[in-house]
């Protein structure tokens, strides 16, 4: 799918065919939007730009040198946007690509930032003079969203903070649930550094407007805040992850204590019974008596108080 966003009379078209590209003037055009294109659609807009666009495996490469590099005829730009999930959040691989004032963008999912800037192209044209702007547009909405998830995940850190201050039970999959928020808060955090990376890297480029520089510079300093508060994020889920870790071995200690002391209350019992259980004659101490049993029952009830009465004194209960 492409969409052209261009100006006619100071209003803002659309066009969805790269049949298009014939009839509209090339200075008129703001944004090319390529989303899941056919070959033909990205044959035509390179011919278009006069730029090669990379391949999606070109443009998922964590190397510095393919995130973001020049050439004589173009910017291009790589970044991962995240999509949150219900559990854990998924990226997707955006290219950005800048060729004199023209913004074109290469994805494979639908993206709430591009769909906002995609209605404010078409309510504010004016606004909208170029395909640089298209472009900080486009990240300061990302870094809204990704605050909104830093936001979200110390929302959720809360509650799991209040879930153990208030007592409730915690099992191994409240542990599980902390990792999973983990991976999901050092997920954001790559992805807020991975923003930081390609806008350090614009700022050093000749190629980009330098009355921009200032907006670009207001973002740095966002993305550092967001740095910070997802730093300080996982070192809250490290504390509490450790404090679970804690409650969880207290109360298994707990149950090994009863189990030890009870063994340790039986034990006298025990070796009274086997006593009066050894198949040897006693003669007159234990003789043929019928009641001999009372005596070691008796006996088995005396030591077992005695020693619940020991323990008791010590505070081991």
């Amino acid at each position: 799918m492409i969409e052209i966003f261009y100006k006619e009379d100071g209003q803002m078209m659309v066009s969805q065919s790269e049949a298009d590209f014939s009839t509209i003037p090339y200075e008129s055009v703001i944004w090319i939007d390529l989303l899941s294109p056919t070959g033909e659609e990205k044959r035509a807009v390179e011919a278009f730009l006069g730029t090669t666009i990379q391949t999606r495996a070109q443009a998922e490469e964590i190397e510095s040198s393919s995130r973001f590099f020049e050439t004589e005829q173009a910017i291009f730009a790589n970044t991962n946007f995240l999509i949150p999930g219900p559990e854990e959040y998924n990226e997707e691989t955006v290219s950005f690509i800048l060729a004199d004032h023209i913004l074109a963008t290469l994805r494979e999912t639908r993206l709430k930032s591009f769909t906002d800037l995609q209605r404010r192209l078409l309510a504010f044209p004016k606004t909208y003079s170029s395909g640089y702007i298209a472009f900080l547009s486009i990240l300061e909405q990302r870094i809204d969203l990704d605050a909104d998830m830093v936001e979200l995940i110390s929302k959720e850190i809360a509650q799991y903070n209040k879930k153990v201050n208030l007592g409730e039970d915690i099992s191994e999959e409240f542990l599980i649930d902390i990792n999973q928020l983990q991976d999901n808060t050092m997920l954001v955090r790559e992805n807020i550094v991975d923003k930081q990376r390609v806008i350090s890297s614009i700022l050093k480029s000749e190629k980009f407007p330098d009355a921009l520089h200032g907006k670009l510079n207001v973002m740095l300093r966002d993305i550092s805040s967001l740095i910070n508060h997802t730093n300080f994020s996982f070192e809250r889920l490290e504390y509490l992850q450790n404090t679970v870790i804690g409650i969880i071995n207290l109360d298994q200690n707990k149950i090994m204590k009863v189990f030890t002391l009870v063994s340790l209350m039986l034990m006298p019992p025990t070796l009274i019974a086997s006593f009066f259980g050894m198949n040897i004659q006693f003669g007159w101490f234990i003789g043929h008596s019928p009641w001999m049993w009372l005596v070691a029952v008796g006996l088995m009830l005396i030591s077992f108080v005695v020693i619940f009465w020991v323990f008791k004194r010590r505070n081991m209960f």
